[in-house]
Order: C-alpha cells, then structure tokens, then sequence
C-alpha cells in the first residue's frame, strides 16, 4: 500500500509545472508497448494494459484531484476501450504464431480496408464530438474525439497485423501533441512527439518484413531429382 500511495501522490517540479509521476510511468510502459509491437512480441499487450491503467487516473484529473483538474474523456476513455482491445490482441498474438517466433506476420490491409478505416475515422469523430462536449470533456473537444478513434482503430490494426495500423497512430499523434500541450499535459505531450518518431519507424520495418516475405514467397522452389 506504501509505494500505490506514493505512486498516486509523487510529483516531478519543473519550474511553475508539476507533472505526475503516474503520467511519466505510464508513458513509459506505452512505449514498452510500442517496442513489444514492433517486434511483434505478446507480452506487448499485458505491457500496455498496465500503463493504460495508469493512464486513466492521470487523465480524468477534476475525479482524482490532481495538480491538474482538467478532464480529457476522450483520453480517459481510450484507456478503458485500449485495455478491453488489448486483451483481445494479447490473445489473438498468443495463439498464432507467425515466422521468425514472432506473435504475428504483418499484412497489408488492402485498399477495401484502409477505405474503411478513414472512413470509421472520420464518422466517429464526429459522433464522438458532440458526447464528449455534452459531457464537459477540454476543447477542442474534436481532437479529443479524433485521438479515442484513432487509437481504436490503430489497436483493432495492430491485433489483426495490418501493417497500415503504425499511420492511424501517426494521425493520432499530430493531433494529440497540441490538444495535451494545451491541456497542460506535458509529459504526455513530449511522449507523444517521440511516439510520432517511433511510429514511423515501426511503419517501415514492418512495411520491410512484409515485402521480405513477399519476396520469399516469390522465389520458385528448386526441385532436384534423386
């Protein structure tokens, strides 16, 4: 119960700023994440899970009387919706198994899909907006909107192995980096600009696994007679 006590009530002072130590760690752990799923390792999820209950204290701030009583439902919201997706795709990595010992093999979602995608995107934005407006979440509460979506359909992307999924969170991340900025949500902010970076990166070196195999599977088979 001590270090629960002090992990809810540990701060870091910069300047006229105070930031939770619970918004750090959670940070942290989301990135653990990220590098999981890069990977293509399961324990990604359950890493996940962990920051996203971290997570969903710091960002309902007016419920737990943080230094910070703003409320970002959407934010909050998307803690709840990545730890229910995440067992879902902690499961779904669990029972396959792709190439390499990996959890699973990368696959392009195909045009169809990534029509759809944008699509669900834009459509539960705006569905979103006006609820989380109703319901007193920060302004621009559209961006707010957009980043529970996105994240949504980014984690739905990264347990069915769609490769398009690292750009859904590359959306989320421009929008979220001024939304937290202006909620007063620095680290979070700062973790979102690497996430921005890393993304990218996790974009190409799946996009590069998937045209390796392509380029196996290619390759005719040599059959020798005995």
């Amino acid at each position: 119960m001590t270090i629960l006590r002090w992990l809810f009530d540990a701060q870091l002072v910069i300047g006229d700023q105070t930031v939770l130590w619970r918004e750090i760690i959670g940070n942290v752990f989301g990135l653990l994440s990220a590098l999981g799923g890069m990977r293509r390792r399961a324990w990604a999820w359950p890493v996940g899970i962990v920051g996203n209950a971290l997570l969903l204290t710091v960002f309902l701030g007016a419920v737990f009387d943080t230094p910070n009583p703003v409320n970002l439902l959407g934010q909050a919201s998307r803690q709840v919706m990545f730890i229910a997706v995440s067992i879902y795709g902690w499961r779904a990595w669990t029972r396959s198994k792709g190439n390499e010992g990996k959890a699973v093999e990368p696959q392009w979602a195909g045009m169809r899909t990534r029509v759809v995608l944008i699509i669900a995107l834009v459509a539960g934005t705006a569905v979103l907006t006006p609820i989380f407006r109703a319901l007193g979440s920060y302004e621009p509460v559209w961006a707010d909107a957009w980043i529970f979506m996105g994240s949504l359909l980014a984690t739905y992307g990264m347990a069915k192995g769609w490769v398009e999924f690292w750009l859904i969170w590359v959306a989320v991340d421009v929008v979220g980096v001024p939304l937290l900025l202006g909620a007063g949500y620095y680290a979070s902010a700062f973790m979102y600009i690497f996430y921005g970076a890393f993304t990218l990166t996790g974009f190409f070196v799946w996009a590069r696994t998937r045209r390796r195999a392509n380029t196996i599977a290619s390759i005719p088979e040599v059959h020798t007679v005995g």
